[in-house]
């Protein structure tokens, strides 16, 4: 299958997308063309956001930034499978798998969207504070949208009844929080993505603190009270 007419399927004809993947049609088609597309356009945003700071920056940035949403894919597909099979789902693994690829891919495509205006700001303002609290806003954006395809998609795959369908969006709710939570720890142990002006580039930084804390310390820094690095 090909790697754009999957994309354009997910975003043109998302009932049909996930009509396939309840019925188990070229799931692994699917899954190998969205892993190639999530790789790119993840790689093309992850090399903006590094670019901020050096060329080896944006090349580091580059892979990890899919490194980052690859390996949250790993950690949390086997939460959602078995909290699906605990309250009825007949879904697969690779059922699965594949409706989390698909709202990983539409957050990659949203991504990519947003690229232009992330690189509009790098090249207007000096502020790295404000600049990483743009990138964290419109990965919370794009993000979100990916959930709800998600959500959408489960709905379609699921052959649960009322009861069911309660069910699933308690079991989604909490898998969001899991998810995020892992990724955001997951973006804290692997940075930097951005890389501070300020310092020399690293490939990897020290352990400590969180990345819920350094987003507030960025936000204080942006209004005036403090500064951070």
């Amino acid at each position: 299958m090909n790697d754009l007419a999957v994309i354009e399927s997910i975003l043109r004809d998302r009932h049909h997308f996930f009509t396939e993947i309840r019925d188990g049609v070229e799931l692994r088609a699917k899954m190998r063309a969205m892993l190639i597309s999530c790789v790119a356009f993840f790689a093309l945003y992850g090399a903006v956001m590094g670019s901020t700071h050096s060329l080896l920056q944006a090349l580091s940035s580059a892979v990890k930034l899919p490194l980052l949403f690859l390996a949250t894919l790993l950690v949390c597909a086997p939460t959602l499978y078995f909290f699906n099979v605990l309250y009825g789902s007949n879904q697969s693994l690779t059922q699965n798998v594949t409706l989390i690829l698909t709202a990983i891919t539409v957050t990659a495509v949203l991504l990519l969207s947003f690229a232009p205006i992330s690189l509009f700001f790098l090249l207007t303002t000096s502020q790295y504070q404000f600049f990483k609290l743009l990138n964290v806003a419109i990965f919370a954006i794009s993000g979100g949208m990916g959930v709800v395809f998600l959500s959408q998609g489960m709905r379609i795959v699921s052959s649960s009844g009322r009861t069911g369908e309660s069910a699933r969006r308690w079991v989604l709710r909490l898998w969001m929080v899991v998810y995020a939570f892992v990724g955001s720890q997951m973006a804290w142990t692997i940075r930097p993505f951005i890389g501070a002006p300020s310092m020399d580039f690293e490939l990897f930084r020290q352990l400590g603190g969180n990345f819920y804390v350094n987003i507030f310390a960025s936000l204080g820094e942006i209004l005036g009270f403090f500064v951070v690095r």
